[in-house]
């Protein structure tokens, strides 16, 4: 028969310590050759933004893993063969109504506020003339750039011909010429990063020389005449696992089996989350600027205890280095408060770097160091590293790739939670016929723990590995107020080998995404 385990053996597992989390074992011992049940309690300080908790992992076959892999792979080469079919040799064809070419003459002599009597009626009597509507929107467009028309009229008339132009890319995303003047309108009713966005569609489509030439002049303009931006969001946010729980009850220390007395429940719930923010960009002279700018956002969830806050503030210089390049630094701070008490204070720096390395492909390159000082958990206090470069390459105008990459460094006062994490995401986006958008992306995150995580491992350094998959879609045909609902599905499993730090979850989100 086996050894009982000693009153030594007892004292070593009834108190185990790891900073933050405390594990306390009963007095209750079987013989050590069977099944040993400690009854265990836990208790712990949070120390996870997203409250994550605790579960015992089994490792996904490799199976699973491939066939991810293989459906991540199929799906982006499913989205590039579509977009590259629809952005295929699509064009505008002349109708056979017989004041189209009276109106086109109009348009050709400068003679737009005619040709836009003519054709407005004209829209009316044939809704599915495509050549209809795209002249009705240039002559639109182009009368509003009349010296005698008013704000109110150019306001009115820009509106007018982005409503035209972006009903006929609701079935015709393909068509290049016609978002090169929804790009021109938006332009012109100083709409500058809905314009960007589709200039840089356009430049996609192989236009000629000329246009090329054009389109970069808009996109120099935009650039030079920036001065303050505004966003604002909302978005519900449903999950099956709000705190990242798991609801496992048995891990194992020296070869033993623990029961946890209180195992939290994985909450599923829907949470609401909104945010805001801007930016103002003050010349100091022909190629620097000093940029002010201020983010919020707030969550709420049912229950109130994943409820948090968030506010940052920046201000620096930036520097225009050439028609390609802008360099930013800026001097960072930012609050996090969870429920209603502060949770964390961060203080630094941050540098920004854009160029565009082609017509079609842009990267952006972000460094930043802060101090960070939490309001409770002393031994979490120390500094953040974070290093990020993104990409996004327009294939066609219908298809959009972006990547990251990225690593983050955690240097806390406690080496047990002193970590870094390499990540990686690869993204494509895809503009279909009906209206539909359709996008996907994969990421995988490494994270590594420098201290000793015993009782959760053997005591080696913690070990994370992260996937994340999302979906989205919306439809760009139906808007209210210029905004189209999105629906984002995401899944995150974490595989670690600390017992209790694993977790999957699957969220979802419907937020508005602008169109015009």
């Amino acid at each position: 028969m086996g050894a009982w385990l000693t009153e030594d053996q007892c004292c070593t597992v009834r108190s185990l310590n790891v900073e933050g989390i405390r594990l306390h074992a009963a007095n209750t011992f079987k013989h050590a050759d069977r099944a040993a049940w400690l009854k265990c309690s836990w208790t712990r300080s949070d120390v996870n933004l997203g409250h994550s908790s605790f579960v015992t992992l089994t490792p996904s076959p490799m199976t699973k893993i491939q066939l991810n892999k293989a459906l991540a792979f199929a799906t982006l080469l499913f989205l590039l063969a579509t977009g590259a079919v629809l952005a295929s040799n699509e064009d505008l064809q002349p109708s056979s109504a017989p004041d189209e070419s009276e109106a086109r003459a109009l348009l050709n002599s400068g003679q737009f506020e005619e040709a836009l009597t003519i054709l407005r009626p004209m829209t009316k009597a044939h809704p599915g003339h495509t050549n209809i509507h795209f002249l009705m929107a240039l002559a639109a467009i182009e009368t509003s750039r009349l010296m005698q028309a008013s704000n109110e009229e150019r306001e009115a008339l820009l509106d007018e011909a982005i409503a035209a132009l972006h009903a006929i890319l609701i079935n015709h995303p393909g068509l290049v010429r016609v978002r090169l003047e929804l790009a021109r309108a938006f332009f012109y009713k100083e709409e500058d990063t809905l314009a960007r966005q589709h200039f840089e569609y356009v430049l996609a489509g192989n236009p000629p020389a000329p246009v090329v030439g054009n389109v970069q002049r808009f996109l120099n303009e935009i650039r030079a005449r920036k001065r303050w931006s505004v966003y604002v969001g909302s978005t519900l946010k449903p999950s099956t696992n709000l705190g990242r729980n798991s609801e496992t009850e048995i891990i194992n220390i020296f070869g033993l089996p623990f029961r946890r007395d209180t195992v939290e429940e994985e909450k599923s719930g829907v949470g609401l989350s909104i945010w805001t923010g801007g930016g103002y960009w003050y010349p100091l002279g022909e190629r620097t600027r000093l940029r002010f700018g201020s983010d919020l956002a707030r969550e709420e969830y049912p229950g109130k205890e994943y409820d948090q806050s968030f506010v940052g503030a920046h201000v620096g210089p930036q520097w225009l280095l050439g028609a390609n390049t802008s360099v930013s630094l800026l001097l960072d701070s930012r609050q996090l408060w969870r429920i209603t008490s502060p949770y964390y204070f961060d203080f630094g720096v941050r540098s920004e770097i854009k160029h565009r390395l082609s017509r079609s492909i842009w990267l952006d390159g972000q460094a930043s160091w802060h101090d960070r000082e939490y309001r409770k958990l002393d031994y979490l206090d120390g500094s953040t590293l974070n290093l990020t470069v993104k990409g996004a390459w327009v294939v066609l105008p219908t298809v959009r790739l972006e990547g990251a990459l990225g690593y983050a460094d955690d240097h806390t006062k406690s080496k047990v939670w002193r970590n870094d994490t390499r990540w990686g995401r690869l993204g494509a986006s895809v503009i279909l016929p009906r209206g539909y958008t359709v996008g996907g992306s994969t990421e995988f995150r490494r994270t590594r723990y420098e201290g000793n995580w015993f009782p959760f491992t053997s005591g080696e350094p913690r070990k994370d590995r992260t996937k994340i998959y999302r979906a989205t879609v919306f439809n760009r045909a139906f808007t209210l107020y210029g905004f189209s609902p999105q629906f984002a599905i995401t899944h995150e499993e974490k595989n670690t080998n600390s017992q209790v730090y694993g977790y999957d979850s699957t969220s979802g989100e419907i937020r508005f995404v602008r169109q015009f």
